[in-house]
């Protein structure tokens, strides 16, 4: 989940040819792809319980669905970049769409657990390398007035995912069983490959991201404040929305209905965050940070006290969407502004470092909900949100990235 890597000089210098159909049509078709794939890595949300109940796991375990694609995707985010440097995208994409495909199959299929992660596992690698080869690609596929908008018709599909992805997938494993919803999953995923293949122009490699390059952006100041903040915000939302499910149906008592309802009032706010959060980090991205962390603190750490009572839930849930909806872009942003001159590495660190603290807040909050309660890993997440806006106004406007001193490093 991440935001879009600039188009380099190089990029526009070696664009296909193109016609303003096929390119639309071919925007079209990245963003169905990442639709597909946002939407697979966090289908388990709404279906957790289901899943483990089916292979006797408990929930905390069950969580290492939502815990291994994000560390196999922050692993193969930076080795893909630089191991395909030289082939085309084109074939990438579609090789990667290919194994969602499959994994969504294999799940559908999966009679022991074991095969379950690996499912996941396919899933991780496809987040890492779809993401960092496709940040970029808006300026390759349309003519440079349409880049913006091609741009935001791609990303779109990041809060859509949220919005409509989850809840459909809820409902779909509600009325003929978890399996379903991956099966339907599988064949979208195949419908854009095909798609892909028919209106995705060749796309030879134009710029090579080096091992190097990485290094010495990841050695900034302004990179590393950027990681420390994405690290607290990440592992406080993922340690606790990852078991929102249980959460609603064990305290509030909610039924599979009426979670798909709370779960698209999420999504729905989070659009808003997303909009919100992308205006206010341009002007105030400290303010922008602080903001959202400390809305996810107090909607984490109240819902233990009020998610007893639907309208509390609900409510709360509304909060922490517009919330979150903002961190992707905030974080993006603060990686963006450290590394100027090298946006598609700055995205590949950022992908990397969102993906490896997502998989560790999934395993964190499970370790806790195993231990403890549901509830206690709502507090705890809520603390942790909370250092964030220590964190920021601690350390002042000249620390990070955004002071005057260390924006370059």
């Amino acid at each position: 989940m991440t935001t879009p890597a600039a188009t380099t000089p190089s990029e526009r210098t070696a664009l296909p040819p193109r016609t303003p159909l096929r390119g639309r049509l071919a925007v079209v078709s990245v963003m169905l792809g990442i639709f597909s794939i946002v939407t697979t890595e966090i289908l388990p949300i709404g279906l957790l319980t289901s899943i483990g109940s089916d292979f006797a796991v408990s929930d905390g375990t069950a969580g290492l669905m939502m815990a291994m694609p994000g560390l196999l995707a922050a692993v193969s985010a930076p080795l893909v970049t630089v191991a395909t440097a030289r082939v085309d995208r084109r074939v990438m994409l579609c090789a990667f769409m290919l194994l969602l495909a499959l994994a969504d199959f294999l799940i559908a299929a999966a009679t022991d657990y074991r095969l379950v992660l690996v499912s996941r596992v396919m899933v991780g690698v496809t987040i890492g390398g779809f993401w960092s080869i496709g940040a970029g690609l808006a300026g390759r596929l349309v003519r440079p007035a349409s880049v913006g908008r091609a741009t935001a018709v791609i990303f779109s599909a990041v809060p859509l995912g949220s919005v409509l992805g989850v809840p459909a997938g809820t409902f779909i494993g509600g009325l003929a069983g978890w399996r379903t919803a991956f099966v339907v999953m599988g064949v979208l995923g195949v419908g854009v490959l095909a798609l892909m293949l028919l209106v995705v122009p060749p796309l030879p490699p134009a710029q090579v991201t080096r091992a190097s390059l990485l290094r010495t952006v990841l050695g900034r100041p302004g990179t590393r404040f950027a990681l420390l903040l994405t690290f607290l915000i990440v592992l406080s939302h993922f340690a606790t929305y990852t078991y929102v499910a249980p959460f609603l149906e064990q305290v509030t008592h909610a039924g599979p209905a009426l979670i798909t309802v709370f779960l698209l009032v999420y999504g729905a706010a989070g659009i808003v965050g997303n909009f919100v959060g992308g205006a206010l980090v341009t002007r105030r991205p400290r303010a922008a940070v602080s903001l959202a962390a400390g809305l996810i603190a107090a909607a984490t750490a109240l819902l233990p006290v009020l998610g007893r009572w639907e309208a509390g839930a609900v409510a709360l849930l509304a909060v922490w969407g517009v919330a979150y909806g903002a961190v992707p872009v905030c974080s993006q942003t603060w990686f963006t502004r450290a590394a100027p001159e090298a946006p598609e590495a700055a995205s590949v660190l950022f992908t990397a470092s969102f993906q490896a603290t997502f998989a560790l807040g999934a395993l964190a909050g499970g370790a806790v909900l195993d231990r403890v309660s549901v509830s206690a890993v709502m507090l705890l997440g809520g603390a942790t949100a909370a250092l964030v806006v220590v964190v920021v106004a601690a350390t002042g406007p000249s620390s990070g990235h955004f002071g005057v001193r260390g924006r370059r490093g």
